[in-house]
């Protein structure tokens, strides 16, 4: 089976690492930053009341574990911050976030409760955006918000 040859073209191949590597221009940490916060914070529309969710509160329902879960993917935030050169004040003010957030959730089942109102990552997301915003300001993005529907 030495002889056998591999039926992946080698060109798609590095398209797909191209794709895949981790960039670590100014813009390409936006998206990133951007597509976490959406994940932990807004990835379900609870019907009724018409306010998201994410990750954040649904790992909530699992004690300990989903909170420390949780934290590790804020402290991700915090480490793009980091390779932004970001300051030691800011990453403190988010590393307090992700703290506050964890703290509220290790309460059994009822933390999930604060995680739907303190989020910590949308909050660390604005601290993010107002530095890219002032220190990389090619990366600016402009949100388009979809018109209300009647």
């Amino acid at each position: 089976m030495a002889g056998r040859t591999s039926r992946i073209d080698p060109e798609t191949v590095s398209r797909f690492a191209e794709v895949l590597a981790l960039k670590d221009d100014p813009a390409s940490v936006r998206r990133r930053v951007e597509a976490l916060e959406h994940l932990m914070e807004g990835l379900v529309t609870l019907p009724g009341i018409n306010r998201k969710i994410g990750l954040d509160v649904i790992l909530d329902l699992v004690p300990i574990a989903g909170d420390a879960v949780a934290a590790a993917m804020g402290a991700y935030m915090i480490w793009e911050a980091r390779n932004l050169g970001m300051s030691r004040w800011q990453m403190t003010r988010m590393a307090g976030n992700v703290g506050i957030d964890f703290g509220l959730g290790l309460i059994p089942f009822v933390g999930a409760i604060p995680d739907f109102f303190f989020r910590s990552n949308t909050r660390n997301l604005k601290i993010i955006k107002r530095h890219l915003d002032k220190h990389h300001p090619a990366s600016v993005t402009i949100d388009v918000k979809p018109p209300a529907k009647s």
